[in-house]
Formats: C-alpha cells, structure tokens, sequence
C-alpha cells in the first residue's frame, strides 16, 4: 500500500449510502489517509453520481482533508491500482427490486430483496456482474479487497469464494451493528460496551452470547427481548416483536430477518397489507431516494443528511469504513463479518462462506472458532447455505433446473409447483438482467 496514501474504488459510487461512507472516512482520515476515492457508476446511473460526488466533495472540502474524490463512468480505470474496493451495486436498479417483491406475492409467498425467491433472483443477476469485478481487481490491482456490502452478501461472498481467482474478499453486512446498538439502547448504555458472538450466515446470523464490559448477560437481555416494546428491529422489516416463550426456549438472539422463517404468515400478511396501502417496500426506498436526491442537490449541504437514516442499510457504510481502518492499521479487533468458514462453524462446510466474528488483520479476517451451532437453529442455517451454494451455481452456470432446485429447497417456497411458477415468471420478468439463462 503506497506511503503516500490509499486509494479506493466503490463500484455504485452513485449510491444514496456514499455521503456515509464519505463521513466514515473523513472521520477516520488521520488513521486512514485516503489519497483518492474514486465513485464509480453504469450510464444509468450517471445523473445520480452526479449528484452524489458533489455532495462528496463539499463534505471533503468542509473537513479540510486532502482527499481527491474522482468521478468516473469506467470502471478499470478506478481499479488500476486501488488498495480496497467496495462494492454497492443493484443490477436492475430499484425497478428490478420492486419486481423481486411484487411477483411472489402474487403466489403467496413472501417478496422480500435478499429472502425466498427475490432474494433469488437478486443473487442471479448480480453474481455474474460481482464475478467480472473480481477477475478485474486479480488484472488491475491483485492486492486490494473487495470489500462487498452488495446483497445478498452472504450467496454474493460465497459466489467470489467458489468461482473466482481473487479471494481477498469480505462480505459485509449492517444486521449485526444494528443488533449490537438496539440492545446496548434497550439496556441504556454504550455500545461500545456491548460484545455479541455472532454465527451463522448472512442475515441468517445469531447472537450466541451478549457481554456488556465482558460480562455474560445473555439471560437478562433474551429476558428484556421477551418485552414487545423492547425489540431490536431494522427500518426495512415490520417490527411484530416475537412471542416471549419462544425467545425464552430458544436461548440465543435471533436477527431482526429471522422473522421471515419464524413468523412466516404475519410477515406476509404484513406485506400483502403494504402492498395495498403504501406499496411494497421497493416502491417506498424509491419515494425515499428520491426525497434524499434532492436533498443531496442543495449546494449548501456538506454533510451527510440524518434523513439517510430512514433508508434500512443505516449504519453499512460505517462498519465499511471500520473494517477498512482494521485492516489497513492491523488493529486485530473483532468484527462480524463474511467469510470463509475454515472451521469456525462445525456444521458448515469448511470452504463455504459463514458470518462470524473475526479478528481483523492486514491479512485479512481471521475467524474465531465457535464449534457448533445450537441444535435449534443449526438445521435452518444449513438450510439457507444449501439454498446460497446451488443459486450461486445457478447465476453462474444459467442452468434453469439449478434455478428451480435453489427456488424449491429455500424454506419460504412452500411446493415444487409454486417454485416453478415463480421461476418462470421471474426469469421472463428479469431476463434483460439475465443473460446466462438465455444464449
């Protein structure tokens, strides 16, 4: 990495998250000296990085750091010697999203962007685009990250694990942040006091054990989380609160998503409910960036806007900028993140890609050995990494029966028949998004 500081590309530079991620940095700038932040975007997108760079350099400008932010359409051109890349694309855009939500509902099975079938058809179109990435950061720049917090970062991380030659990757994910801060909230304290062992997949992760300054407080927070106005929830997910018997008997902290598994026919009434009145919530994210767009026009705003808050990935671009400073400065502190099991789950395969705590190094995550999951919940993650391992096969091989079998064996797809149904229409409905199931 060069003395005379960093540069980073971030793919889908024209995100309404980057002014986060510019903040992250900045604040991080003595630690973490960014030479130059290359945002990069699709023709599509070109308007909003626009929009979004400049709002970058008027936050840079407000700080006074000597970080150059470059705006670009080519992509090779940002990789070309980077020290990290990150990515936060949507291939499809938000239009691709509303149809992941709206056609299973049509089946009466749950849309949502990165479970069941959209999450799919999400991981479909957008591992082969992950997939070019990667082979041009081992051309352009073998030595960097990829820092990937494009979901599903999970199916995503394990796709660049199995398929490409660069495997300086690590998926990324908000969930366990967003956990970490609603219990340090509930119990009215820090979070920097509050340490989780986190395990399982993305979005599919537990916290095992809850210490506050090192102590093991397990019992009394599934105790305060059998309280329904104490839930730790996210802005993207319906917030039912959990019946408390089932927390008491199931000892450990489920994830804000795990309400899709557990309270499977709420959530969906819930949905179907939305769907009616406000739209799903594709439809309420695009209201949202565009309210944030023309927030982020004003030239007198140079910083980020708490309105961003308001979109679910609150929080992302932080434990971006957290993980990147670990990694840089060699700090070895533990993170949750996504990454190659190598044994710290027993009931995972050994190659495959986990969420799990790590410590953080210039070499990369190491993770901490958890030995098995609870026998509760080790069916369901190994459920949802059968379902991880064959989509991702899927989107590489654009194999339709692969495709099925990966729509059928995820648990929110009640039958084969529907699996199909949802599939074809699916596949019809993205198929610019799609090439690989259509030669």
């Amino acid at each position: 990495m060069s003395k005379q500081g960093l540069k980073i590309a971030t793919i889908g530079g024209g995100s309404s998250y980057t002014p986060e991620l510019i903040e992250g940095f900045i604040k991080r700038y003595n630690e973490l000296p960014i030479r130059e932040l290359w945002l990069v975007d699709i023709k599509e997108g070109e308007h909003k990085l626009q929009v979004v760079g400049e709002l970058a350099k008027r936050m840079v400008q407000k700080a006074g750091v000597p970080m150059e932010i470059h705006l670009t359409l080519d992509r090779r051109k940002a990789l070309e010697g980077a020290d990290f890349v990150t990515t936060q694309l949507r291939v499809g855009l938000l239009d691709a999203r509303i149809k992941d939500e709206k056609i299973p509902l049509k089946y009466g099975v749950i849309g949502q962007e990165t479970n069941g079938p959209g999450g799919l058809f999400k991981g479909l179109r957008t591992i082969p685009v992950i997939l070019e990435i990667a082979e041009e950061i081992q051309e352009l720049c073998p030595d960097a990250w990829l820092i990937n917090f494009t979901n599903p970062a999970g199916m995503v991380t394990e796709a660049v694990l199995r398929y490409s030659s660069h495997q300086k990757v690590v998926g990324l994910c908000n969930v366990p942040i967003g956990m970490r801060m609603g219990i340090a909230k509930i119990l009215g304290v820090e979070a920097s006091r509050i340490q989780i062992d986190f395990a399982g997949l993305n979005h599919m992760v537990y916290g095992l054990r809850v210490y506050k300054d090192g102590v093991d407080i397990t019992d009394q927070v599934l105790e305060e989380l059998t309280n329904p106005t104490n839930s730790v929830s996210m802005k993207n997910i319906v917030n039912l609160g959990w019946e408390p018997d089932f927390i008491k008997a199931l000892k450990v902290l489920p994830c804000p998503y795990h309400r899709y598994y557990y309270q499977t026919s709420k959530m969906l009434e819930e949905e179907l409910k939305a769907a009616e009145s406000v739209g799903t919530r594709a439809e309420v994210v695009k209201q949202l960036e565009e309210d944030l767009f023309e927030l982020y026009k004003d030239p007198h705003l140079n910083i980020k806007p708490p309105q961003l808050e308001k979109r679910g990935g609150a929080y992302y671009s932080d434990a971006a900028c957290s993980l990147i400073h670990s990694m840089y400065n060699n700090i070895g502190d533990i993170q949750p993140v996504n990454t190659k099991n190598l044994g710290a789950i027993a009931s995972i395969p050994y190659d495959s890609a986990v969420e799990v705590n790590c410590v953080i190094t210039k070499d990369g995550p190491k993770p901490i050995a958890i030995g098995d999951l609870p026998v509760p919940v080790r069916g369901l993650v190994q459920q949802i990494k059968s379902f991880e391992r064959v989509a991702a096969e899927a989107a590489v091989t654009g194999d339709y029966h692969t495709a099925l079998l990966a729509m059928t064996i995820n648990p929110l797809v009640p039958s084969d028949t529907i699996a199909k149904q949802i599939v074809d229409e699916m596949l019809e409905a993205h198929k610019d998004y799609l090439p690989q199931f259509f030669k």
